[in-house]
């Protein structure tokens, strides 16, 4: 049944079959293969999605959707231009210190990709940087969206695997600012030698006056991730805060958000909640029917007989990760895999926020790989460049990544420092 589940799946993958579909079809038909009633599947579908902490994605999603309509991306981008923009390569640099802070109060790759791109894409190409690297630089760069909280997937994975959210959400702060400085380091270094860059055509405010224009925008994560790891809100309440944070802030601080833009604001963010939550309610019934198969306690015995190293262990799940991702949707993947690789990671004595950012580091990779890249067909439509073009500059931008992910995989402290020092064992 397993197998014939799994073939399906990957079948509607292929087909470019919508993906909540797609795992909903294999889990009907697993049932029917089991004969059994197919009225489990509208039950463990509801059950999937019966959680209070997912109430948090709908008010991050709106909160990014705000975000990105009210201004704030514009503010972050010239307050980081203010800073590092002067230098060869800045603007490239800008990209990823904006999209660090844009992420730390959307949670969304995607929302940062849209909001962040359509400035920084058009400004890289006036700056004398190839359109389809300007492209890929985005793309790339965007992923801290699902690296620094608030994330989406670290919800969907603390919900799946039982571990405290909080927890995740400081454990994904040393990993999201350690993939971002390498990769702000390696973009200076890569423009050097490539000569792009070298004349500065973008007008820079000062440091001073930029930070001002965005003092509101950077309270944003100040509001959000204080008032979680201080003990005031839950995740979820503070997804609740960020919303009303961002409507204060683009009504009637910056002004760029009037009564009429509501409407569409609030169905962008509608929208992509149900894609989310349908996924989400299909990965649960698929996540059940795996599950009373017996395939996480059979591939668990398998792990712990061929790969009892840790280092190994790890090694294995990085390279699988890294396959799946290129062809399965990041919060799929989370839903249907974590319940089955934490247990396994337990009992070799890893700790399940550190393996939970392994998780989230290696399939946000998948977000700029082909043939899925998601990040990277956002890119596109932002930057009005061929797919085929783009794909050759993400090279030594996903080397970058692969080293970061090797680094976070085999040096826990990264993630674990931060944890340890608020939530004290």
């Amino acid at each position: 049944m397993a197998i014939l589940m799994l073939g399906v799946m990957l079948l509607g993958f292929v087909l470019s079959i919508p993906i909540a579909v797609s795992i909903g079809l294999a889990g009907a038909i697993g049932l029917m293969t089991a004969n059994t009633s197919l009225l489990i599947l509208p039950k463990e579908m509801y059950t999937a999605i019966d959680k209070f902490p997912l109430a948090a994605i709908p008010f991050f999603i709106l909160a990014g959707t705000i975000m990105e309509r009210g201004g704030i991306s514009l503010r972050l981008v010239n307050f980081a231009k203010s800073i590092i923009g002067g230098l060869q390569g800045g603007l490239a640099a800008t990209c990823v210190l904006t999209c660090m802070m844009f992420a730390a109060v959307s949670g969304s790759s995607i929302a940062t990709t849209f909001a962040i791109g359509a400035i920084l894409i058009p400004a890289l190409v006036r700056d004398g940087y190839p359109r389809p690297y300007a492209a890929a630089l985005q793309a790339s760069s965007a992923e801290l969206g699902i690296i620094i909280p608030p994330s989406i997937p670290l919800i969907l994975y603390g919900v799946s695997t039982e571990v405290s959210i909080g927890e995740l959400f400081i454990g994904g702060i040393g990993p999201g600012i350690f993939v971002g400085t390498v990769m702000t380091i390696g973009v200076l270094i890569y423009a050097r030698l490539k000569g792009f860059g070298k004349v500065a055509k973008e007008d820079r405010l000062s440091v001073t006056a930029a930070g001002w224009r965005a003092l509101p925008a950077l309270c944003l994560p100040v509001v959000i991730l204080g008032g979680i790891y201080s003990g005031i809100t839950t995740p979820t309440e503070a997804s609740i805060v960020a919303v009303f944070a961002a409507l204060l802030i683009g009504m009637f601080i910056y002004r760029e958000i009037s009564l009429p833009d509501l409407f569409p604001i609030f169905h962008k963010a509608v929208m992509s909640t149900v894609m989310i939550m349908i996924i989400i309610s299909a990965a649960g019934l698929f996540s059940y029917l795996i599950t009373r198969a017996g395939v996480p306690n059979a591939i668990g015995v398998y792990l712990r007989d061929t790969l009892s190293d840790p280092i190994l262990f790890l090694l294995a799940v990085n390279v699988v990760l890294l396959f799946i991702g290129m062809f399965v949707e990041t919060n799929s993947s989370i839903l249907v895999l974590s319940p089955i690789l934490v247990p396994v990671a337990i009992s070799m004595g890893i700790d399940p926020v550190h393996f939970g950012l392994i998780m989230v580091v290696n399939l946000a990779m998948g977000m700029v790989t082909p043939p899925l890249g998601v990040n990277v067909y956002a890119a596109c439509t932002v930057g009005n460049v061929a797919f085929e073009k783009v794909v050759p500059r993400l090279l030594p931008l996903l080397g970058l990544m692969f080293a970061c992910l090797m680094v976070i995989t085999y040096v826990p402290q990264i993630t674990l420092t931060l944890r340890d020092l608020f939530y004290s064992r």
